[in-house]
């Protein structure tokens, strides 16, 4: 049996080669390779293997084999509702030629898999699908070289099915069989050969997702669900506003009411804990009308969002620049653009459950970082990493740093206080909308001019915005460890490094301009809590490009459409635009029905990744300001398509949620605490305004590398809409959200 090996743990060393069927596989034991690297320069320059593979080289980090011929596959990326299991599973079957449902697959857990970071930044497929891909081929032909052995015979004339490898007399070795207890701790090489993409039986097909049938049957889908023996229920009593403290607090009622098993409070972290969760929630309210607060008014004035946001030193930083003095422009036109900060608006509030059993901690977390939250949690409990260990389970609806590992910290935080027992933390909803880390506000301030032909001639483009993760790491980066009576300090934001990016991601065109000067104003002041929302300042700085570029087509008096490709000359990009304005039936000068409106937007995701483009119809009530998006139809190219279904599915969603940040979702606060605390007062898309229509074209390419498409839908939804609006009342707003009194105040005007 293979084992999988704690990645933290392996130290490469002795050097065995071994070769079987023509295939020379190097592999290296446990001492040091590494000397071998550090003393060996030609080796620092050869080519790595893809994706995570090469952080996690060894092949048993990711396949275990059993003598029975049951595989795990083992993945440190999180299945956060973008269907990503089930994808990995479905790459891991098709590379080892084994049925999809025979399979387990475990995600992020610190014990078992490779340390892959966050599950962010849709990097799931580009890097663990990748790396399971290779590993997996890796993996068969070990296997077919170990059975040629055995059977004498080339390998060149085995094949492989089922779990097995079959000799052309039919003769045949399950896996299991092969298998030896060290065949697979081999690092992987920088090259496999891979299945041909038109043998794919498993890949390409439209899989059902294996984490929907609980979610849909009310069955244990979630955190929230959890439930182990003699767990008790944990409640925090959060301060009012930021940077409130804790004058005073009488917890002695609390204490005798039923069920309370103890309160908790460490300087301005306080908790109660009971048997019964209903017990506990009403015990949190005893013990928060028990605690008195020192308030202090330390939040800026929200009614001038851009002048508040450029009033803020800034890290001003150019990071794109060309120049044509040739080509000059004849008509100029300026516009700015606001983004307000915005929640993640889970629909499940936050959850944890921890252990402290003989000095290990263990936390059932929905972070998307688990190697990263045991780092955080261990640097506040003043345990060593290694006595902290996280496993990731499914959380009901976030993409982004919301409060989940915060409620990862809070229950550690509670468990230590409890060793032996499990305890459950259930944030509330006013707990998750006041004090998760929103998505940072931004403003883009656009710049252009067409030359004599109606051509972009130079294009300015600058702007502001804070970091856009503030993810553990640290201890700093946790409510509790802020809380607790010796706090640890908020770590200073940093900018995201290009290519990705963070408040200047997507904010370098993909187009193709003579002239261009990109700014980014970084902002290392934070006045509110931010962090990592889905697509970071993709979602705005492509609203704002988009728009823009609707703006000039319209200068130009050229169809949006025919304009964007007028500037274009990625082939790639050309072709999803054409595939949705023909999925769409766009024309030139098409006319809308009344109180409608067309609009289109492109982007490619961070430059680097997945290629999207929408046209949407969108209706909008004169009379009342009501915006109603009728149908969306996009197109996406994300590469090698490994479940059609799963990327249609991300693209739906990501229309759904930018209509709903487009259209409704803002975050209030006054001077000392955030107002907007519950859905009245921060209202998201209803079911009554999902669109009659959403179609997705899909542009597959076999053989080519895996795209990340989870968030390259945001902006173009976002800017397709605005341009629609656009369209049908004739007024362009620039200012986010588009709610119904700004759409109508702009008819009215």
């Amino acid at each position: 049996m293979n084992v999988p090996m704690n990645p933290d743990r392996l130290q490469p060393s002795r050097r065995q080669v071994l070769a079987g069927g023509g295939a020379l596989i190097v592999s290296f034991s446990l001492t040091d390779a590494f000397a071998q690297d550090q003393a060996a320069p030609a080796a620092a320059s050869a080519p790595s293997p893809p994706g995570s593979l090469k952080t996690s080289p060894y092949l048993d980090s990711w396949i275990r084999i059993d003598a029975d011929s049951s595989i795990t596959v083992f993945t440190g990326k999180d299945e956060l509702g973008q269907g990503f299991k089930t994808a990995f599973q479905q790459i891991a079957a098709e590379e080892l030629d084994v049925p999809f449902a025979s399979l387990k697959v475990v995600t992020a857990d610190t014990k078992l898999t490779a340390n892959e970071g966050y599950t962010s930044g849709s990097h799931s497929m580009q890097d663990s699908g990748t790396a399971i891909q290779n590993a997996a081929a890796q993996t068969r032909a070990l296997l077919v070289a170990e059975a040629a052995k055995r059977l004498d015979l080339p390998a060149e004339g085995l094949k492989t099915e089922n779990g097995a490898v079959i000799a052309p007399d039919g003769r045949r070795l399950s896996y299991g069989e092969l298998v030896a207890s060290d065949m697979l701790h081999v690092q992987a090489q920088a090259k496999s050969t891979l299945k041909d993409p038109a043998t794919f039986r498993i890949m390409g097909q439209p899989v059902p997702r294996v984490d929907i049938p609980a979610k849909v049957t009310g069955g244990a889908a979630y955190v929230q669900d959890m439930r182990l023996p003699g767990m008790v229920h944990a409640r925090i009593v959060r301060p009012p506003g930021y940077g409130a403290e804790l004058s005073a607090c009488d917890a002695s009622a609390v204490e005798k009411m039923p069920g309370v098993v103890k309160v908790i409070r460490d300087g301005n972290f306080l908790a109660v804990v009971g048997s019964k969760e209903f017990q506990t929630v009403k015990a949190m309210k005893a013990l928060a009308a028990a605690a008195s607060w020192k308030e202090h008014a330390s939040l800026p004035k929200q009614n001038d969002l851009a002048a508040m946001l450029t009033s803020l030193p800034a890290q001003s930083s150019t990071i794109f620049e060309r120049s044509d003095p040739a080509v000059r422009g004849e008509r100029t036109i300026e516009a700015s653009y606001t983004r307000p900060y915005q929640s993640h608006g889970s629909i499940g509030p936050s959850c944890a459950v921890a252990q402290l059993a003989d000095g290990l901690m263990t936390v059932w977390t929905h972070t998307q970082g688990v190697y990263p939250d045991r780092q955080a949690i261990a640097e506040m409990l003043h345990m060593p990493a290694s006595n902290v260990r996280c496993i990731h389970v499914e959380g009901s609806g976030c993409y982004g740093h919301n409060g989940a590992d915060d409620a990862a910290a809070d229950a550690a935080l509670i468990a230590r206080a409890l060793p032996g027992t499990p305890v459950r933390v259930q944030w509330t909803r006013e707990q998750e909308h006041a004090w998760e880390p929103f998505g940072p506000a931004m403003i883009t301030k656009l710049k252009a001019s067409l030359d004599g032909d109606g051509k972009i001639a130079d294009w300015n483009f600058e702007v502001w915005s804070n970091t856009h993760s503030m993810r553990p790491g640290g201890a700093g980066c946790l409510l509790a460890a802020q809380h607790i009576a010796q706090p640890f300090a908020v770590p200073p934001g940093k900018p995201l490094p290009l290519p990705e990016g963070g408040g200047d991601r997507n904010a370098i065109p993909i187009y193709s301009f003579p002239n261009a000067h990109v700014v980014h104003h970084f902002l290392p002041d934070m006045p509110l809590r931010i962090s990592a929302m889905r697509s970071l300042g993709a979602y705005h700085n492509v609203f704002s490009i988009e728009s823009f570029m609707d703006e000039l087509a319209s200068l130009a008096g050229a169809d949006p459409v025919e304009f964007r490709l007028k500037h274009l000359d990625d082939p790639r990009g050309r072709e999803v635009i054409e595939k949705a304005a023909q999925g769409f039936g766009w024309r030139r000068d098409q006319k809308a029905p009344p109180d409608r409106g067309y609009g289109f937007a492109f982007a490619r995701y961070k430059n680097l990744a997945a290629y999207c483009a929408i046209a949407s119809e969108v209706e909008v009530n004169r009379e009342t300001g009501r915006p109603r998006l009728v149908r969306a139809v996009a197109a996406v190219d994300s590469g090698q398509v490994v479940n059609p279904d799963g990327l249609t599915n991300q693209i739906e969603g990501a229309i759904v949620q930018s209509m709903s940040w487009t259209l409704y979702e803002s975050v209030t606060f006054d001077e000392s605490r955030i107002t907007s605390i519950d859905w009245q007062t921060y209202p998201i898309l209803r079911f009554d305004a999902v669109p009659d229509q959403i179609d997705v074209h899909i542009i597959n390419r076999p053989g080519k590398p895996f795209l990340g498409s989870g968030e390259t839908g945001q902006g173009p939804a976002a800017a397709s809409i605005a341009n629609a609006i656009a369209n049908a009342t004739g007024k362009r707003l620039r200012h986010l959200p588009l709610t119904r009194r700004r759409i109508k105040d702009a008819i009215d005007a």
